[in-house]
């Protein structure tokens, strides 16, 4: 059944549904709409049931299909409970943009709903006299998080689990698995996929509530992100062999004698790519090398099953939950310098201008020469200083940043953007504590090393596309109208003129990027983000339609498979394709019928880890100000407003640190969101609060247990400089009378 035909099929169905206001069976359904064909009712059937996963139709109890939006008195939403118990359920937007008020939800009615699930809510009683309405939530759509961590405790010598966060009730977790636990154990509770029971269906145990970044692990393990592997990947890992064998040396390409090296940070361990270098009859043949994996984790082997599931590795504060067991991602996969190690080889025949003329890919065992830090290569390419033992490295070095700057300017030209923007970093000390934040830097050294891999990835993935055999694409669309309409808007507010494009092109984008001034870097930066974000997430897909901000008609994920799961299918389909020729119909037919599913499962796990990433970081960020705040509690802060909200606005400190500033805490008028204007507005001063605005504020509340940091309005700088005009006018007035 074609695509085309089944979304025809669905704008009918639910045009039909519309004018519904009854539930409906399937066959009630078919028979109404004249639909005979058996292929077209089952079609319908299948249709019915995707929307209830999309929860965009009720199924019944009297197994009727019904549209929610025609549901008297239903709507869905996610539900906010607070810590007394009670809670809101926050409606979805309507298509027009506009939304229904919170619906209040008693206790008692939030039929096993946590904080943060989407709901389907019966409204019970009608708002009256400016209260919310009232309303008990029928069925919970989707859990907005499936683990529960909590601390095991006792009482009269009884074991229980207490969740960590008070907005969730009691989790019933069965006595034979507390019994294996200890007082002050933190796990992470599984609930059951029934959601009319709050019940434990697996416990995983993560450490002692006093156990170094249990926090982190904490916040981790709501995502689905664990640190300790199962017994059979731990077997597997052992059984491995530790230096490269003879007979792992057929059917390679021996590079043993080559300049190949590579380039990392100084704590690096797990080190997946190397590289090298040769300039021949006026063409560059630049050498990427990358971990052979697949050779050592099988597929289907429990390795791989863990590794799928983790998807990615993930990064929170200074820590690492690796996507292998330390022992190979930092062992035998790890491309250390004077060991031979098993490699899959992208070799580029590259000219002058940056195009990729020729190119092959093969398996290869390399001995890299030496590992490199990214300061000690910045040294060489950016302060023409050569530290000890990289002598004979820094004339191919040389050569190496030249390619870059060429291969950067291809990509430039066909339109590709520059996303540079301030990233921070929590630094955290052994036992977790957040040292200080910082801002990440990227010297040519980095850039050159992402130069490097974003040729190779566009080279590979080209050798599979050309043969129009399926692919695990890493792909990216153009920004959101709508979203891009808004900056616009925005920029038009503060004197930016910027046009929307006829076509959005990547060059087009990059030209936008281009076209906001620099005059006051804080603010340009905070504009960049804003257009940045503009855009929609780069996911995996099985359907290419290019990636927009690379500017790129093929990409995909190739050289970093100790982290990157998607990487390990793209080397599996290399081999398979392109090194060994296996075109069969089985072959290709395997991963076409895998691929959507790989694609959605890599591109949710990529999403978590972000999420978890991020939740990290805020909960260091407010650990550090509750720190600072200890011992500096009358500390004021310059800060940038970085976004305006109905309920106040954010702001950040130079070292980036947000806090929010409540709109209830803002004095000497009573202040509104003006959504046109995009700033906060005083009913009777008329002043205004907008982005880009510098403040003066102290910390007044930092929590890490809220990940919330609140600043406090001291003094603002805008007011200081126009009252300082005027000071200067009325002086220059009062000089020229005398004069």
């Amino acid at each position: 059944m074609d695509k085309e035909h089944k979304e025809n099929l669905k704008k009918q169905l639910f045009d039909f549904l519309k004018t519904q206001y009854g539930g409906l069976k399937p066959q009630e359904i078919c028979e109404e709409m004249g639909i005979v064909n058996t292929d077209d009712i089952s079609l319908i059937q299948e249709l019915l049931e995707e929307g209830v996963k999309e929860y965009t139709l009720y199924f019944t109890n009297k197994k009727k299909y019904i549209l929610i939006e025609r549901c008297p008195n239903f709507i869905v939403g996610t539900v906010q409970i607070k810590k007394k118990g009670f809670g809101f359920v926050v409606p979805d937007k309507k298509e027009d943009g506009t939304k229904e008020e919170d619906v209040f939800i008693k206790e008692e009615d939030l039929n096993k709903a946590l904080n943060g699930d989407y709901v389907l809510v019966e409204i019970t009683k009608e708002a009256v006299k400016g209260d919310n309405p009232e309303g008990k939530i029928l069925r919970i759509l989707k859990r907005d998080k499936n683990n529960i961590i909590g601390e095991v405790k006792i009482k009269d010598g009884q074991l229980y689990f207490e969740p960590v966060d008070k907005k969730v009730g009691f989790i019933h977790v069965p006595q034979d698995e507390l019994d294996k636990c200890v007082a002050g154990e933190i796990i992470c509770v599984k609930l059951a996929t029934d959601f009319k029971k709050l019940v434990a269906s697996e416990i995983v145990h993560l450490g002692h509530k006093d156990d170094a970044r249990i926090d982190v692990l904490e916040e981790c393990a709501k995502y689905d992100i664990f640190d300790q592997f199962p017994e059979d990947c731990i077997q597997q890992v052992n059984a491995l062999p530790t230096k490269v064998r003879p007979e792992d040396l057929e059917g390679r390409v021996d590079l043993r004698d080559k300049m190949i090296f590579t380039i990392d940070g100084a704590d690096t361990k797990d080190i997946d790519d190397a590289i090298s270098l040769e300039i021949k009859d006026g063409y560059y043949y630049l050498g990427v090398h990358i971990a052979d994996v697949t050779y050592y984790v099988p597929e289907g082997s429990p390795l791989d099953r863990e590794a799928y599931r983790r998807g990615t590795s993930t990064y929170p504060a200074s820590y690492v939950i690796p996507m292998y067991p330390h022992t190979l991602s930092s062992g035998i996969c790890s491309l250390w310098d004077n060991q031979d190690r098993l490699a899959v080889t992208c070799m580029m025949k590259i000219n002058s201008k940056g195009k990729v003329v020729d190119y092959e890919a093969y398996n290869s065992v390399i001995r890299s020469r030496k590992k490199m830090t990214y300061d000690a290569v910045n040294q060489i390419i950016e302060d023409d200083v050569t530290p000890e033992g990289y002598e004979e490295f820094a004339e191919t070095l040389r050569y190496m940043q030249t390619l870059a700057h060429i291969i950067r300017n291809e990509r430039t030209l066909r339109g590709a953007s520059d996303f540079e923007v301030d990233e921070l970093k929590v630094v955290c000390d052994d036992e977790g504590k957040p040292e200080k934040i910082a801002k990440r830097t990227r010297g040519e050294g980095e850039k050159l090393i992402e130069d490097f891999m974003v040729v190779a990835n566009e080279t590979v993935c080209y050798m599979i596309a050309v043969l129009q055999l399926v692919c695990i694409f890493r792909i990216h669309d153009k920004p959101q109208e709508d979203k891009l309409s808004e900056f616009i808007h925005f920029c038009e507010l503060n004197g930016i003129h910027l046009k929307m494009p006829k076509e959005m092109t990547a060059r087009e984008f990059q030209k936008m990027l281009n076209e906001i001034p620099n005059d006051d870097p804080q603010f340009a930066q905070i504009l960049r983000s804003k257009l940045i974000r503009t855009m929609s997430k780069a996911i995996y897909s099985p359907d290419n339609i290019g990636h927009f901000g690379l500017a790129s008609e093929n990409y995909a994920h190739f050289t970093s498979p100790i982290r990157r799961y998607p990487d390990d299918i793209l080397h599996r389909l290399v081999k398979d394709f392109i090194i060994d020729h296996k075109l069969d119909k089985k072959t290709i037919e395997f991963y076409e019928n895998h691929m959507d599913e790989w694609c959605r499962h890599c591109s949710d796990r990529e999403q978590a880890s972000d999420k978890a990433e991020r939740e990290v970081d805020k909960m260091k960020m407010a650990e550090y100000m509750e720190n600072y705040l200890a011992e500096n509690p009358v500390a004021e802060f310059q800060v940038m407003v970085t976004d305006v909200r109905e309920n106040g606005m954010y702001c950040a400190i130079e070292n980036g640190i947000e806090g929010f500033i409540p709109i209830a805490t803002l004095k000497g008028d009573h202040f509104e969101y003006d959504e046109t204007m995009m700033c906060l507005i005083g009913n009777s001063t008329k002043k205004t609060y907008s982005i880009g605005d510098r403040l003066f504020v102290r910390c007044t509340r930092a929590s890490k247990e809220d990940k919330q940091i609140d600043f406090e309005l001291v003094k603002d700088l805008k007011l200081e400089e126009e009252q300082q005009e005027k000071d200067d006018a009325k002086k220059l007035t009062l000089n020229n009378g005398r004069g």
